[in-house]
Parts: C-alpha cells; sequence; structure tokens
C-alpha cells in the first residue's frame, strides 16, 4: 500500500489550522506546528487579570462559506457558538438606526433603508444609488481606487459616509478609506450586502476564538490521526532531495502558514526567493485595539453590540462597543471598545487610552457611571492586518519551490485580512499541496 503524504503546516492560526483539516480529510499524514502554546494565530485567547480574553474582538458575516463549513466540520455547533444578528448599524444615541429584516434579498435592505432612523431623504437615495450602480457594475471596479473616492464619485453624503462607509470600511479592512481599496470593499460588500439575505446575517463569537474553531480543529485533527504540536516553533527549511527537512524529520510537502514577516524570515534562505520575499516584505501591517473594560455585574447595554462615532481629534477613539456579557455569562459586565486601524491610538499609554475609551463610551450612551471601570485591559495586536490599498499585490499561494505553498489571510484573493480569507486560503493550499509534485 501507498504510504499517506507526509505534510507539515507551519503555523497554527486560522489558516493553518484549515488546511491541516482538510489535507489529513484527504488522507494525509498532518504534522502541525505552532510556536505559541495556544493556537489561532492572529484570533486567538489570551489571559489577562486572570480573565480569559481574546487578542481582538471579531464578527463573521454569514457569507462566510467557507468558514463555517470547517466550523461544522471539526463538530462546532454554529447555533451555540455565534449569537446571529440580522445586518444593523444602530448607534447609543440615535445617530442611525438601520436594521434589516429577515425577508428575502434584496427586499430586507430596501425595507431597512425605508425604515432607517437619523437619515435623511438624500441619505436614503444616495445609498438605493450606489447599491443600484454597484449592482449594474457587478460590483468591480476597471481601475482600483480608495475607498473614499469611490463614495464620492457615486455621491455618497457627509453623513452616510460618517455613520455607515467608514466604520464598515475600518471593520471590514482594518484600512482607513482614504487608504483603502474600493474593489476589495466592493468584494465584501457583494458577498454580504449584494447576495441572499441570510449572507448579510453579523455572527458574534460566544466563545473565545481559539475555542470557536483552532481548538476544535485540533481535537479533531488528533482524533483523525494528525500530530499537533504546540509550543514548537520552526526556524528553518531545508530542501533534501526530493523532501522537507524540519529538525530531524522529512516530510513531503510544506504549507507555511504564519504571518507575512514570519513567512519571509522563514523563506529567504532559500534560493530564488527574492522576489516573493519582496512581495511579503511590502505588505504594511495595521494594528487593532481592543480594549475590555470591566463594571459591576449588572451593567448591560440595550443589545449585544453598537457602532460609536469615532473622532480622534477629541480623544473618541472606539468604533464599536460589544457587551460581552450577552455574549458569555461569565462575562457580565465586560464591555469590548474596538480600535480599527489603530496606530495612534495604540501609540498612547494604555491607561489613559482606556480612559479615554471609558469616557467616550459614558458619553455615547448617557451613563456617566460607564467612566469609572472597574478593571481595564488594552490589548493591541499590532499585526493583525496588512493595508489593504488600492492594487495591492498579493502573493499566491504557490511558490517556486516544489512541495511548498503558501496559507494566509495575506494571500492572493477578493476578501481582505478576516477569518474567513485565512480560511479559504487555507483549504487552497491544502488542494494545492496534495497535487504538487
Amino acid at each position: 500500500m501507498r504510504q499517506p503524504v507526509a505534510v507539515a503546516v507551519v503555523g497554527g492560526g486560522w489558516a493553518g489550522c484549515a488546511a491541516a483539516v482538510e489535507l489529513a480529510r484527504a488522507g494525509s499524514a498532518v504534522t502541525l506546528f505552532e510556536a505559541s502554546r495556544t493556537l489561532g494565530g492572529r484570533a486567538r485567547r489570551i489571559e489577562a487579570g486572570g480573565r480569559t480574553l481574546d487578542n481582538g474582538q471579531h464578527i463573521l458575516l454569514g457569507a462566510y462559506a467557507a468558514t463555517l463549513r470547517l466550523l461544522a466540520t471539526v463538530g462546532v455547533d454554529r447555533r451555540r457558538a455565534l449569537l446571529t444578528l440580522p445586518l444593523q448599524m444602530r448607534y447609543p444615541d440615535g445617530a442611525m438606526d438601520f436594521v434589516a429584516p429577515r425577508l428575502p434579498a434584496p427586499l430586507h435592505l430596501a425595507v431597512a433603508l425605508l425604515r432607517a432612523k437619523g437619515l435623511a431623504r438624500e441619505d436614503k437615495l444616495a445609498m438605493a444609488r450606489f447599491s443600484t450602480s454597484a449592482r449594474w457594475m457587478d460590483w468591480r471596479l476597471d481601475l482600483d481606487c480608495s475607498v473614499t473616492e469611490l463614495l464620492a464619485r457615486f455621491g455618497q453624503t457627509e453623513r452616510l459616509y460618517r455613520l455607515m462607509w467608514r466604520p464598515l470600511c475600518l471593520a471590514a479592512l482594518n484600512t482607513p478609506p482614504e487608504r483603502a481599496s474600493a474593489n476589495v470593499f466592493l468584494a465584501v460588500l457583494r458577498d454580504s450586502l449584494g447576495a441572499r439575505r441570510h449572507a448579510s446575517d453579523m455572527l458574534v463569537p460566544r466563545a473565545d476564538l481559539s475555542a470557536l474553531f483552532p481548538d476544535a480543529a485540533a481535537q479533531w485533527l488528533t482524533a483523525h490521526g494528525a500530530t499537533v504540536r504546540t509550543a514548537s516553533r520552526v526556524d528553518a527549511l531545508a530542501r533534501d532531495g526530493d523532501k522537507w527537512r524540519i529538525g530531524d524529520e522529512a516530510f513531503d510537502r510544506v504549507v507555511v502558514a504564519v504571518a507575512p514577516a514570519n513567512a519571509s524570515a522563514l523563506l529567504a534562505p532559500l534560493p530564488d526567493s527574492a522576489a516573493l520575499t519582496a512581495q511579503l516584505d511590502a505588505l504594511n501591517p495595521e494594528p487593532i485595539t481592543t480594549c475590555y473594560l470591566q463594571y459591576e455585574a449588572g451593567v448591560r447595554l440595550a443589545q449585544p453590540f453598537f457602532a460609536l462615532e469615532d473622532a480622534p481629534e477629541t480623544g473618541h477613539w472606539g468604533q464599536f462597543v460589544f457587551d460581552r456579557g450577552q455574549l458569555d455569562e461569565r462575562q457580565a459586565g465586560m464591555l469590548a471598545v474596538i480600535v480599527s486601524a489603530s496606530g495612534a491610538a495604540a501609540a498612547l499609554p494604555r491607561q489613559d487610552l482606556a480612559a479615554a475609551v471609558a469616557a467616550q463610551l459614558a458619553l455615547a450612551l448617557g451613563r456617566p457611571e460607564l467612566a469609572a471601570p472597574a478593571w481595564s485591559s488594552v490589548v493591541t495586536e499590532k499585526r493583525a492586518t496588512y493595508a489593504s490599498t488600492p492594487g495591492l499585490i498579493r502573493p499566491a499561494n504557490a511558490t517556486p519551490w516544489p512541495g511548498l505553498v503558501l496559507a494566509g489571510d495575506y494571500t492572493a484573493g477578493e476578501y481582505p485580512a478576516t477569518l474567513e480569507m485565512a480560511v479559504r486560503s487555507g483549504v487552497l493550499a491544502a488542494g494545492l499541496a496534495r497535487r504538487v509534485n
């Protein structure tokens, strides 16, 4: 009998876990290496002040078909793991209240726009024109530009830009709209606003991010004969005949599923690596900061999350606030405030940023007591994503070396650096690894 193909997956983030599961399903002998003791990469659990947190609050979409399929594969019950909410953009002070009803597409968006509070007639007409035009041009520009230029081209009002498009762009691309790719933004809108009704649903994890998929993937892999090694850093790859060598072990294939900077360092010693490492080095990192604020257990928001109007010039850094207690009762009284593309905010002393965010919440929600949390923690993932800029050339999954492929949210594709893009890339990398010689 033929021996199964031995594959090393270097990196236990979402892309690496997805690749490992797909390879194991196909009968490969998989060994997953992860440098940290916790799986999940740039979307994982951390411990702070005796509390289990995430290194960034995330939200998924119903359009994330690859992620939802992999969750089901490894035995995750979507209904228990994710809180499903209709598409919405709601501000606590009533600046805008936009909620899509559970009606067939595109009727759900039309009704949401008609019922939206806080938008004038000109705002609603502008949004309708933009949506219609985007559908007509198949959600893509022949020549990419910034999101700001795209919205100006289609006559979007200042209010829509400020309350709808800017926060959506920051949340989806982690890049300010004046620097963000219009085509990448349009791809996200196409698969959410422009698709079936359930594709626009917002899915908020109830458990920590490692528990949501990577932990379940590790259990599934172990049960299916794979090897999962945490606290196992891979510092070098070497070609040995038709094999790849990691330390004393030989593998038929390797999937490199680490962050761009780490991938560049790992691949640089290989021959003919200059072009690929240059692409990896050209990906400029963008940070995401999450400010966790702990109050008394009885503190709750009126709904699981709200949008916040940020204004850095006045110290208002937060863009969304989540009530973690409505996701997990063990975190009652904890609010998580997100600052995307957070370079300027992350440069502040942590205590100062936490105080500013708490003051912003107190003002936005009209609840002065929120200015004084009992405990706070500021978590910044410095290389959470890359800047999704117009015309950016992203590296392919395939590489110049036989038997070695890349996986990660930064590889070539329509989506920005999201969990869905990481999973899609991992699945594609697994397919390539099975086929290459």
